[in-house]
């Protein structure tokens, strides 16, 4: 039986002709080139390409889908609903991200909005249902990244990015599958970004689900669905390590992520499920959502556990397709927090001479300084990761 499976290969891992090569990689002096490929595999067809040296990762190709906002109760009446730029100490910050580029992937933009005049947007589409925003959730997360004034209301962090790449990964029904993603990720790599977030999971439920419905038994889908996320998660972890060894020839790129919603901690305080992909990957910086609370802060109930950074995600006020603002709640809305702050950090760092300004750094400093005495009595460190990120 033949699955659609995605193939990474390095490309730049050619072997020599010489007579005396003995096959040895030869060396290169050229950044590692990115080789992503997609083909229909029948098990044994698999196991074969595996042996090839430039492979580097197979997976199935799995199905994905916008982390969606969580239904919370309304904020009260008169409540600061932009709050998230002041708790992570955007509006004090001498920095505003200028001259950094920052790649969403999402359900693409509305590029028409006020929040986005003056920006150049790179508009690509992966997902095949065309550029432009219908669903609604990109255009809200751009917005909390990089969004102008609207209507004399503050939304973005990082007001100063003027070129943002806009990968639209998941289709106008918000659904998409793990090949859009490496993909994009690939483009928004050879296009320079500086910061990557991605407001979606993997989904494991949905790929069981699918395969009961195609007949098979539900212990079998089980066993398959888990094979391929598996796949998907080493899969993520060999494109990071390659884009990790283009730190030789570029600065490399800042990857967020949301953690995901699928906690219900409303339900019963050990209802909590891990950080999914693609947060869980190596080399992703996994974000969970934060509520306010009293003077302090607390995790949200539906944010997924062991995120590595946390940051406001109740009550997020941005972008509205169509024009105007509107509120929504899930780690989708906190992912574009740190990401704003990441743009800040770039700029902070390329701003002091001395200080290496690569991706590496800027991880750093968006760790060493995010607070964590902000929280409510007793919150788990496992459950906001090392505090709430903090802006230059």
């Amino acid at each position: 039986m033949t699955r659609k499976h995605t193939i990474l290969r390095n490309m730049s891992a050619v072997t020599t002709a010489e007579p005396f090569g003995f096959g040895a990689a030869a060396r290169s002096f050229a950044p590692p080139e990115i080789g992503l490929e997609t083909e229909d595999l029948t098990p044994d067809a698999r196991r074969d390409l595996a042996r090839d040296p430039q492979v580097l990762g197979i997976a199935p190709v799995m199905s994905t889908k916008l982390i969606a906002p969580v239904q919370q109760a309304a904020a009260a009446a008169g409540a600061d609903e932009t709050w998230g730029i002041a708790a992570v100490g955007a509006d004090r910050s001498e920095y505003n991200g200028e001259g950094v580029t920052v790649a969403v992937l999402d359900t693409g933009i509305d590029n028409s909005h006020p929040a986005f005049q003056g920006v150049t947007l790179v508009e690509e589409d992966f997902s095949g249902s065309g550029n432009g925003d219908v669903n609604g959730h990109g255009t809200h997360c751009a917005g909390t990244i990089f969004g102008r004034d609207v209507d004399g209301k503050r939304i973005g962090i990082a007001r100063g990015v003027n070129r943002a790449l806009i990968g639209k990964v998941l289709g106008d029904d918000g659904r998409g599958d793990s090949d859009m993603i490496f993909r994009a990720i690939q483009w928004a790599v050879d296009g320079n970004a500086d910061v990557v977030s991605m407001s979606l999971g993997f989904d494991f439920p949905g790929l069981v689900d699918d395969l009961v419905g195609q007949e098979y038994p539900a212990d079998l889908a089980t066993s398959w669905a888990l094979e391929a996320y598996r796949g998907n998660l080493r899969m993520f972890d060999a494109l990071m390590e390659m884009t990790k060894a283009r730190l030789a020839f570029h600065s490399g790129a800042v990857v967020v992520a949301a953690a995901g919603n699928e906690s219900k901690r409303d339900r019963h305080p050990d209802w909590e499920i891990s950080a999914s992909l693609p947060a869980a990957a190596d080399g992703v910086v996994s974000v969970g959502a934060l509520a306010r609370s009293a003077d302090r802060y607390s995790v949200a109930v539906f944010s997924n556990t062991l995120p590595q950074i946390s940051a406001p995600g109740v009550d997020i006020l941005s972008a509205k397709t169509g024009g105007g603002l509107v509120s929504y709640n899930g780690t989708s809305m906190a992912c574009p927090h740190v990401a704003g702050i990441a743009a800040l950090w770039w700029h902070a760092i390329r701003s002091n001479s001395g200080v290496p300004a690569r991706a590496p750094t800027v991880l750093a400093k968006l760790l060493a300084t995010a607070r964590p005495g902000v929280f409510a009595p007793n919150t788990d460190v496992a459950d906001r990761g090392v505090g709430l990120v903090t802006a230059p």
